[in-house]
């Protein structure tokens, strides 16, 4: 019997100043024609994964973000436990691809890292259900809400605080595929050290019930990215430090915090 082949890993990258679109095939990565809402097209041209540099995979056309998604979370800072998913956005110049910098400017006050899955809309719609929702879905990526911290509490609102230039580390790749399994573990380290490990079936809102949420009110795009929550275990980061979020079947996206 033939192996069902793994699913894609479709990725954006350089190498020696020409950009691609690609595909992570275990050290390598594969040139393909097409992006993650069409079909793709091998090239049968590759480069070792050592010598590209990610972008990020696409610049989404709206990042939703659904704050305190996890019990943990909402208790390390000292918050209630939402009876609905939170809706906030986030700004699209805020994306930075993976091994970019994280600019951190010297007056914006405390700055945490939030490692997030991220959900690719492959279909739009509105007032999509619950059990049809996943048919929206193009796959999956890793996005970093970084937050200035203090900022956020006495804005009264989070727009600023979480959408400076380089706010929004996204990739390396997005996962085509409709679903991940409940087990599936979101971990952030800083300088090499775990801050944050949870299985996704930790999240207080799926996916699913997220993706419906949203749709009764705005109509989600083809391209739009929610950035479903972050696990307990959020802190600070500071220049020099560098910041790895990883996703089982996805990869990891790093970044280097700078001035």
């Amino acid at each position: 019997m033939a192996k069902t082949p793994p699913p894609v890993r479709y990725c954006r990258f350089m190498v020696d100043g020409r950009s691609y679109s690609g595909q992570i095939r275990d050290n390598a990565v594969d040139i393909v024609e097409g992006d993650p809402f069409t079909s793709l097209i091998p090239i049968r041209l590759s480069y070792p994964i050592d010598r590209v540099k990610f972008l990020p995979p696409f610049t989404p056309k709206k990042i939703w973000c659904i704050g305190r998604n996890y019990v943990g979370h909402a208790k390390e800072l000292n918050h209630e436990i939402p009876k609905e998913p939170l809706v906030f956005l986030k700004s699209t110049s805020a994306i930075a691809g993976s091994g970019d910098f994280i600019r951190i400017p010297d007056w914006a006050g405390v700055i945490h890292y939030e490692g997030e899955l991220a959900v690719v809309i492959g279909l739009g719609g509105k007032n999509i259900t619950e059990e049809d929702a996943l048919s929206h879905v193009a796959g999956y990526s890793i996005i970093n809400d970084v937050t200035a911290r203090e900022m956020q509490n006495t804005d009264g609102q989070w727009m600023r605080s979480k959408s400076f230039d380089t706010f929004a580390p996204f990739g390396p790749a997005v996962l085509l595929q409709k679903e991940l399994p409940a087990s599936t573990v979101v971990r952030t380290m800083v300088n090499g050290c775990v801050k944050q490990q949870s299985e996704i079936s930790q999240m207080i809102f799926s996916v699913p019930k997220i993706i419906a949420h949203i749709s009764r009110f705005a109509t989600l795009e083809q391209g739009d990215v929610i950035a479903t929550g972050t696990p307990e275990g959020v802190g600070p980061i500071v220049c020099g430090d560098i910041v790895e979020i990883e996703i089982d079947g996805i990869g990891k996206l790093r970044s280097i915090c700078s001035e």
